[in-house]
């Protein structure tokens, strides 16, 4: 591809590409080129005159007859694994380009998402995107407010906005436009009084996410057939509880629950808080 681009750029003729890329050829290559002009001098074979003679001449005596089979099995198991979603999108062009191979966009982001890891993959399967570029950047950037990487806070003083993340990139450049205006700008101090609010700030919090379905509560192991099985009671939709009244007539020892949750009636619109 250099020799091509340099052939391009010197406008050089067809006559002449050969005896120029043959020019640089040094140890190994040049005794390759040597013997083969002889060889083709022996078999009474005309010699290599056109660029493309030379390209499929030295394809055939340093890259093996394995290759495509070798490159075309290697993008068929391309995975992700532990690099990070770029370096997986440009080893994957990487093989496309060298295979030579041109296929439709959907057919390259069937290819991109089979070898997605798992945790990515079913995070942006059911997300809607237009082509590879915007599922890349899903893969790369997509994240839900409450988990952004870049979260910052905005404090609101009067009619000024105040950001956290805008003070140490506007430091340098506040300093130096200060120092230019301030024989222009009058110089105001804050008021002393009672500030009833101590702050107010814009920002997305994530709420506490609460368990909407209990684990199952009796599951056993029991043996069929020959196998052995797992045994679920109930559901998991569906809670064994005890009246009040059972564990006071047997005496039962009652301890706070550790982590207190709701039953909701089906029949009813009241809640049981489980404590």
């Amino acid at each position: 591809m250099k020799v091509e681009q340099i052939f391009t750029c010197h406008q050089v003729g067809e006559e002449r590409k050969v005896p120029l890329a043959t020019l640089a050829f040094q140890g190994q290559a040049m005794y390759w080129w040597t013997s083969l002009e002889r060889e083709r001098r022996l078999h009474n074979d005309p010699p290599i005159t056109y660029w493309n003679e030379l390209r499929s001449a030295m394809r055939r005596r340093h890259i093996p007859s394995y290759y495509s089979r070798e490159l075309m099995d290697k993008l068929q198991r391309l995975q992700q694994k532990n690099v990070s979603v770029e370096e997986y999108r440009q080893k994957m062009k990487l093989y496309l380009m060298r295979a030579g191979i041109r296929e439709e966009e959907r057919l390259t982001i069937a290819r991109f998402l089979s070898g997605l890891n798992f945790d990515i993959r079913d995070r942006v399967e059911l997300l809607p995107y237009r082509d590879l570029d915007d599922l890349i950047q899903l893969c790369k950037g997509g994240h839900i407010a409450s988990q952004c990487p870049t979260k910052k806070v905005m404090i609101l003083r009067g009619q000024d906005i105040y950001s956290s993340l805008d003070e140490s990139s506007s430091t340098t450049s506040s300093d130096s436009e200060t120092s230019k205006e301030d024989h222009h700008i009058e110089k105001l101090y804050p008021v002393d009084g009672d500030l009833l609010m101590i702050k107010r700030f814009l920002g997305s919090q994530p709420c506490p996410t609460s368990l909407s379905q209990r684990e199952n509560i009796f599951h056993t192991r029991c043996r069929v057939s020959k196998r052995s099985c797992s045994l679920i009671v109930d559901s998991g939709s569906c809670s064994n509880c005890c009246s009040t009244r059972l564990v006071n007539k047997l005496a039962l020892t009652t301890i706070p629950h550790p982590q207190p949750y709701k039953l909701h009636w089906l029949n009813e619109g009241e809640e049981l808080e489980v404590n």
